[in-house]
């Protein structure tokens, strides 16, 4: 059964954002929640630069699920992450795209899908969009109530280098944040 919801409710975009999300779907099936997305951005000047030094930048996608509470704050139900690093070969002058569910660590474990691109633009290209990424099990959805899905797409400073990280406290040339949140209606049947 196939159930695709399209509900847009904007967010307001801050002067730090460099983009939208171009494309939000939400398809309830029987086995979960699945968010299909187009990002639109600018990768921020700094972070290119320090790209194509051979320095990896770190991004994060996370999606969250909030169930409607009227007694009180709505209930996070399920909540996805996914990490991005994209870096630069200056030597083979080649980018890699490398996807994974758990953060990257300097030992090189853990699993992680890698992809090669030629272009700069081709590697984000492919970081833009983002198709049938399940972010909750049917499980932690109630057919009776109304929820909201959170989705976030943002530079994560905590995995740059140190030296980087303390000098871009307090720069906007390194800000890099997208959001939107959708609702996920009712099922048909429900009341």
């Amino acid at each position: 059964m196939l159930i695709t919801l399209l509900a847009w409710v904007p967010t307001a975009r801050a002067e730090a954002n460099r983009g939208e999300v171009a494309e939000l779907r939400l398809q309830r099936l029987d086995d979960g929640v699945y968010l299909s997305t187009s990002l639109e951005f600018d990768l921020p000047e700094l972070a290119e630069e320090a790209l194509r030094k051979g320095i990896p930048m770190f991004f994060v996608m996370e999606a969250q699920v909030m169930r409607d509470r009227w007694y009180w704050s709505d209930r996070q139900v399920a909540e996805a992450t996914r990490y991005l690093r994209l870096s630069y070969q200056p030597l083979t002058r080649r980018w890699r795209l490398s996807t994974s569910t758990a953060p990257f660590t300097n030992t090189g474990l853990g699993v992680a899908l890698g992809q090669n691109f030629d272009d700069l633009d081709d590697a984000l290209s492919a970081m833009q969009r983002v198709s049938r990424w399940k972010i909750a099990e049917s499980a932690a959805i109630d057919a009776d109530a109304g929820h909201t899905i959170q989705f976030r797409f943002r530079l994560d400073m905590s995995q740059l280098p140190r030296p980087f990280q303390i000098g871009a406290v307090g720069r906007t040339g390194w800000n890099l944040l997208v959001s939107r949140s959708g609702r996920l209606a009712l099922q048909e049947g429900a009341k």
